[in-house]
């Protein structure tokens, strides 16, 4: 018994020791090189070209959205794990669906799927106003806690089914979507403004990015590339 006992500190010990390593190791990394490589080798180089969309993704911090543990990984080029199966987005489809989104810093913005929060920090630096829903509490919560002490003022979070978009504060100038239904909502396309645009995954082994433009009532449709993103999770 007593062998178990000093196993079980021990073990604990060295679980704290590899914490405070991993905290202390991010304190000093250089991120905001890390955020300038990032734009300027994943981002701008596969074609990213507005400036206020690039001048935003040097500016958040991405760091501050996921686990500590996993931080120095923030800037890479490829999706992370936020918990409850969930990803933040690879960072260079983030700028992508931003840019396609083509806000004005007059716009009324819905995402769908706020995970992280990342990108609604993202779209509430270009926006006057960004809306963004997500389906598992849990994650809603986080969200609206980080980015309410980030003093974000001017995004709303809630936890709901995006396939409902969020109908009373539509119309949306733009409505970006961050997880894959296999066929787009009709809500959402009901919810976008005149001239508005609608940036989604759709499909299901196979997803495509899709851009969707509302002119003179109706819907334009065009695709952008393959991707693959979790899938939209709908209310039972």
């Amino acid at each position: 018994m007593h062998l178990l006992r000093r196993i079980f500190i021990f073990t604990a010990f060295i679980l704290h020791f590899s914490s405070l390593a991993v905290t202390s190791a991010s304190r000093q990394i250089d991120f905001k090189t890390l955020r300038e490589r990032m734009v300027s080798e994943q981002i701008g180089a596969r074609g990213v070209k507005d400036r206020r969309v690039l001048e935003v993704m040097r500016k958040i911090e991405r760091h501050r959205f996921v686990s500590p543990s996993i931080a120095h990984l923030a800037y890479a080029d490829m999706p992370l794990p936020i918990g409850e199966g969930q990803t933040i987005s690879q960072p260079y489809i983030v700028a992508l669906m931003t840019e396609l989104a083509q806000l004005k810093d007059t716009d009324r913005v819905l995402e769908i799927g706020t995970g992280s929060g990342y990108q609604a920090a993202i779209l509430a630096e270009l926006a006057k106003e960004v809306y963004t829903i997500d389906i598992l509490p849990n994650l809603a919560d986080r969200a609206r806690i980080l980015l309410k002490s980030l003093d974000y003022k001017n995004i709303q979070v809630k936890s709901g089914d995006g396939y409902l978009g969020w109908p009373e504060f539509a119309p949306f100038d733009a409505i970006i979507v961050t997880c894959a239904p296999k066929d787009v909502p009709s809500a959402l396309v009901e919810q976008l403004a005149e001239g508005g645009r609608l940036v989604i995954p759709v499909g299901d082994r196979y997803q495509e990015l899709k851009l969707f433009t509302k002119t003179s009532g109706k819907i334009e449709e065009n695709n952008v590339i393959p991707v693959s993103f979790v899938p939209m999770i709908r209310k039972r």
